[in-house]
């Protein structure tokens, strides 16, 4: 078999179009109906109109508590002419809900009587007289018999169910849940939790693509992972078309040695689609076999979250007979330049948080495989294939990923990175699910930056001003002038270079990143371990073009001592916490403040608040930083500086 190439790079719009094309001319239809009890049937669609049965209520009740009366009878009633009635011949009790009696139209309420003696008998006391059917529900005032309750292609909700019961139903039709295949590809594929080695890869994309089958109200049927072998491949296709409405085939759809998903769905149908114009997710594949929908996904998790989205998600609808709720929208600021590829329409994935009257959008990681970039993402932003990006500060549209309050609620942290920002989000949404802590890791001085700019709330900074020796507050008198801000102490840590258990480099300093046979990971320019690296390499008079590695760059130090560990370097400057996390040996070579700046503008803003009151009086979070290693905690939540 031989495998597939690229037929096309088809704009989006023109695929959408050529796609709806394809599914017309085999007649792709709704699903047919099932019975259900209504009480099972939240979230199901109507498979037809839904007529009501009996009305309801089905007989004249009482609204109120009090007394049924015939309404003729309390004629001439008045404060000054008070009129009695004789229970039970004029005047009987009922109670809300119960059948008002035969020949008695309207209820008076309790408070508007008064007891009396009535011909030798009980009575009451009525003061005005009462309206026709006062306080009574008559029959049909909610459902009428034979009143449409609920039309075809009704998506049901918790009120629909009560409506559907009261007008008489306990069963009803609904559209079949499609039936969604859903094949995972690839030899080096593992089930979670079993055993890995070298060049294994845990299996997940079928799950997250079978989660949002199961949240576009479809039935995912789950295949388990089938080897790189064409005549398998097409043979797990055929049964699974044979038995399902719509085939969903991850990964093998690019043009490598092992990518069979094109010829497969070719050998037993068509292809009619290979290839959209869009980053990431270019590689799709869509295509007909016996009459039903074939969709190949591309391998990485995030081109697999975005094309399932694009072609998927309208499918599982439309064969329950719905439209799928367009996505909530929100205008927001860019907090840097992006650039991106003409020609190709790009999903950049954005953190947002209001800062002041504007809200921010900040990009995160743009890679295909970056799984947690979809985690932190709070929405998409679309740049056209006509444009080359965005410059800072434009607006743009984002496709929203969570709701609109809760954005409203989100801290934007933008600064430094450190590994007790972690628990501090963790915590802060723990003790308030109502707030929520978004880091951005630019570095120290991209973090003032952003604070200057008015695109975050606070910033993570360690800048050491070699003049005075003193830490950040130099940099705030410069870039903030006679702005009032506020730095507050989060730890004092210890930075050094992270090397592989054993330091099997004998690396002791600075010196050595010259050698040939080292490899250095730097941080990204800004960062104040950048800073702190600059500082002393030019101390000791060596230049960057003498350090092999020191244009590769990481974020975080979490991403330096993975970078470690991994084998990608040899070593990397970045704190103790990060290396004893990832069991690595540490050398010292700085002990710095780590603080937090914040506008005063903020410090009083509920969110804040909140999050000043964890880092200055949780024991849970001072322990839990310290329990990190190479942290003192002793000046935590302290105010440092005033401006």
């Amino acid at each position: 078999m031989k495998k597939g190439i690229y037929l096309e790079n088809t704009p989006l719009d023109e695929a959408l179009k050529i796609w709806r094309k394809a599914l017309d001319r085999v007649n792709f239809r709704q699903m047919p109906s099932e019975d259900v009890k209504v009480h099972e049937a939240l979230g199901r669609v109507t498979a037809g109109a839904v007529f009501a049965r009996i009305s309801s209520p089905f007989y004249h009740s009482s609204a109120m508590d009090g007394y049924a009366v015939k309404f003729a009878e309390t004629f001439g009633a008045s404060e000054s002419h008070p009129k009695t009635l004789c229970i039970p011949e004029q005047a009987r009790y009922v109670d809300t809900g119960d059948p008002v009696p035969d020949g008695f139209t309207a209820v008076i309420m309790i408070e508007d009587v008064n007891p009396v003696q009535c011909d030798g008998g009980e009575g009451i006391e009525i003061l005005s007289p009462a309206t026709p059917w006062q306080h009574v529900r008559v029959i049909g005032e909610d459902i009428v018999s034979t009143e449409l309750i609920l039309p075809e292609n009704h998506k049901i909700r918790p009120v629909d169910i009560g409506a559907l019961l009261s007008g008489g139903h306990t069963e009803i039709k609904v559209r079949k849940h499609p039936r969604i295949a859903v094949i995972p590809t690839g030899t080096e594929l593992v089930e979670p939790g079993g055993p890995l080695k070298k060049g294994d890869i845990i299996e997940y994309n079928s799950r997250i693509l079978s989660a949002l089958v199961t949240e576009w109200g479809g039935k995912p049927i789950r295949f388990g992972p089938v080897p790189d072998e064409p005549e398998l491949l097409q043979q797990t296709l055929k049964k699974a078309c044979e038995l399902y409405d719509v085939v969903v085939i991850n990964a093998g759809s690019s043009a490598g040695s092992e990518d069979y998903t094109a010829a497969c769905i070719r050998a037993l149908g068509e292809v009619v689609l290979h290839g959209v114009d869009i980053k990431p997710g270019k590689p799709v594949i869509l295509g007909l076999v016996q009459g039903k929908p074939v969709l190949g996904i591309p391998g990485y998790p995030v081109s697999a979250y975005i094309t399932f989205n694009l072609f998927a998600k309208k499918l599982v609808h439309a064969l329950q007979g719905i439209e799928p709720p367009e996505p909530e929208k929100m205008t927001a600021r860019l907090s840097r330049q992006v650039a991106s590829s003409l020609g190709q329409e790009e999903f950049l994935r954005v953190k947002l948080g209001r800062v002041g009257g504007n809200l921010i959008a900040t990009p995160v990681s743009r890679g295909a495989g970056v799984l947690m970039s979809l985690v932190r993402a709070d929405g998409f932003v679309r740049v056209p294939a006509t444009s080359e990006g965005f410059g800072a500060g434009a607006e743009v549209q984002v496709e929203m990923l969570r709701g609109k309050d809760e954005i409203e609620q989100t801290i934007v942290c933008i600064g430094s990175h450190d590994n007790a920002l972690d628990l501090l989000a963790n915590l802060l949404r723990r003790e308030h699910p109502r707030f929520s802590l978004s880091s951005a890791h630019v570095g120290s001085m991209g973090g003032l930056i952003a604070l200057r700019k008015g695109e975050a709330h606070i910033a993570g900074t360690h800048l050491l001003d070699e003049e005075s020796g003193e830490y950040n507050v130099p940099y705030i008198k410069k870039i903030f002038g006679e702005k009032r801000m506020f730095l507050f102490n989060l730890v004092y840590r210890e930075q050094g270079f992270m090397v592989l258990r054993g330091n099997p480099k004998n690396i002791r300093g600075f010196e050595d990143l010259t050698r040939s046979d080292i490899c250095f990971i730097n941080r990204q320019g800004g960062s104040g371990t950048r800073l702190l690296t600059d500082k002393h390499l030019r101390d000791r008079r060596i230049s960057p073009q003498q350090v092999a590695g020191y244009e590769r760059e990481e974020y975080t130090h979490m991403g330096v001592a993975s970078a470690v560990l991994t084998g990608i370097a040899d070593t990397g400057v970045g704190i103790l916490a990060a290396a004893q996390a990832l069991d690595l040996e540490f050398i010292p070579v700085a002990h710095e403040r780590y603080d937090l700046a914040i506008p005063a503008d903020f410090v009083e803003l509920p969110n804040i608040a909140a999050l000043l009151d964890i880092i200055r009086n949780s024991r849970e979070f001072r322990g839990a930083v310290a329990a990190l290693g190479g942290y003192d905690v002793t000046d935590m939540g302290k105010l440092l500086y005033e401006s």
